[in-house]
């Protein structure tokens, strides 16, 4: 299937410069959602992973169903103040701000290998700090997985110590 064809490109959001790309036309074609969920889980089959971690809120849409298709748990990385319990917190630099990630203590065991889940691969701020997040809960990244990266923009090389897998490489 030509997954790039189902994705919208929209300039200048959330501010001028920067190319959103929607995966929200992707979700709405339920044939092509279910086919990029499995693309990407066949991608990962062949990671030694215990359970899958992904960012709000985007990561969610890819995160749960991958957790469901390869049977494995899921831990949410939220935005601060989303968690009732004790959290470990990391901030990072977006493209476009700061923002910070958090997740409940104990949520990733030490030891665990954890397969990191998002939907769209860019400079590499929010998924650097899911990899802190789960060294600072004692787990270890298997892999980091995305429907797309966007080519260019070289966040790749701040992941090189992990295996990287993407569905898609577009253009930033």
């Amino acid at each position: 299937m030509d997954f790039a064809s189902k994705i919208r490109l929209i300039k200048d959001f959330p501010r001028p410069g920067i190319n959103f790309r929607d995966i929200t036309t992707l979700l709405q074609d339920g044939v092509a959602f279910k086919q990029a969920v499995d693309a990407v889980a066949e991608l990962c089959q062949d990671l030694e992973t215990d359970i899958i971690a992904c960012p709000e809120a985007r990561g969610f849409i890819l995160g749960a169903p991958l957790a469901y298709t390869m049977g494995k748990g899921l831990v949410l990385l939220r935005k601060p103040g989303k968690l009732p319990g004790k959290t470990v917190t990391h901030s990072y630099q977006l493209e476009y701000g700061m923002d910070s990630l958090e997740v409940h203590e104990g949520a990733i065991l030490p030891g665990q290998k954890v397969l990191l889940v998002d939907d769209v691969l860019a400079t590499g701020g929010t998924i650097m700090a899911g990899v802190e997040l789960i060294k600072k809960s004692g787990g270890q990244v298997a892999g980091i997985a995305f429907l797309i990266e966007l080519m260019g923009l070289n966040a790749r090389e701040k992941l090189s110590n992990f295996p990287v897998l993407t569905l898609l490489q577009l253009e930033a």
